[in-house]
């Protein structure tokens, strides 16, 4: 929604700094922007891109320039007096975040007179953490949600403010479960602000005995364990579509793995059963995965087939043991 687009709409009574930074995030800025008055956005600072290294600022910090709102994107939150004059000086009833990236001070977080709300995407206190869309499918949830919690100094452990469940779909991967939440907490968001702004908005605390915790991915998440049931394969493929995605390696090469689905099957973890137009068939620990795309090291993605004619790749041949592969 451009700035010309917001002009002569009744504004909500709340001063709100919004702090984001991936395009995840951008629906909750427009959503906000829509209802309330945004005084400020903060977005992490603008970083080198692609094979020239250019300076690109984040998605929130783009879209915030052209709707021209005040903008600003420090290195750092902690003894920064700057930006706390800034965040001060935005007269900012309350703040909102939204995978803006960065750890808020205690010094931050009591600025706004409501303090700062977050929209979390789990059904708190399961899966705090940095990853949640992830390991949530990893996991194989069939339901998760988006929470608006109010936001203290510990990891995701402040009060409950709304939940909403969102049902998974079984095909859906990161990226396809990170738009359907995106949508859900742009809408939670604005309902909760208009609590707050009634002084409607309870807070429940969380039961830390019944939190779980979703770390950042790191690269070697994407690794295949082959000795894991076909479904749980397929999660871990699903949970990693966006990064790192899905790697096997065999006779020690990388390959990155695509399409898996649950078939039929039996034999040693990461054998290869058999292959046709449809995919190659591998073993895992219960069942096996048929596999449609497969890219090699520093190549395009290929259909199975066309890579299984290429390769000498045969019935009978296995993919290593995840724990055994380099990284």
């Amino acid at each position: 929604m451009a700035v010309r687009e917001l002009q002569g709409l009744e504004l909500q009574g709340l001063k709100v700094a919004f702090f984001g930074s991936p395009a995840f995030a951008l629906p909750v800025l427009e959503a906000i922007c829509a209802q309330f008055e945004v005084v400020l956005v903060v977005a992490q600072p603008d970083k080198p891109v692609g094979r020239g290294l250019k300076l690109t600022p984040p998605p929130v910090a783009a879209r915030a320039t052209e709707l021209g709102l005040p903008l600003a994107q420090p290195v750092k939150l902690r003894r920064n007096a700057d930006f706390e004059a800034v965040l001060r000086g935005s007269r900012a009833d309350v703040a909102v975040t939204c995978a803006y990236g960065k750890i808020l001070p205690a010094s931050v977080l009591d600025i706004p007179r409501y303090g700062f709300l977050n929209t979390h995407t789990s059904l708190l206190p399961a899966y705090r953490g940095a990853a949640p869309i992830q390991w949530a499918l990893i996991g194989g949830e069939g339901v998760t949600g988006t929470t608006i919690m109010q936001t203290d100094p510990g990891m995701d452990t402040g009060p409950i403010l709304l939940q909403e469940e969102l049902p998974i779909a079984p095909a859906w991967t990161s990226l396809d479960l990170s738009d359907a939440l995106a949508e859900q907490a742009a809408r939670l968001i604005v309902t909760a602000l208009e609590l707050l702004d009634r002084g409607d908005l309870v807070p429940i605390s969380q039961d830390d005995a019944a939190a779980t915790y979703a770390p950042m991915l790191v690269k070697e998440d994407g690794f295949v364990r082959w000795t894991d049931s076909a479904q749980a394969v397929v999660n871990r493929y699903r949970g990693v579509a966006a990064w790192p995605q899905t790697t096997a390696f065999l006779g020690g090469s990388r390959f990155k793995l695509g399409g898996l689905s649950v078939e039929e099957g039996e034999g040693q973890p990461g054998e290869i059963l058999g292959m046709d137009v449809s995919g190659v068939l591998i073993a895992c620990g219960n069942g096996a995965v048929r596999v449609q795309t497969v890219q090699p090291e520093a190549r395009r993605a290929q259909p199975a087939q066309a890579w299984v004619n290429s390769s000498g790749v045969a019935v009978g041949m296995r993919f290593d043991p995840w724990a055994s592969a380099s990284a």
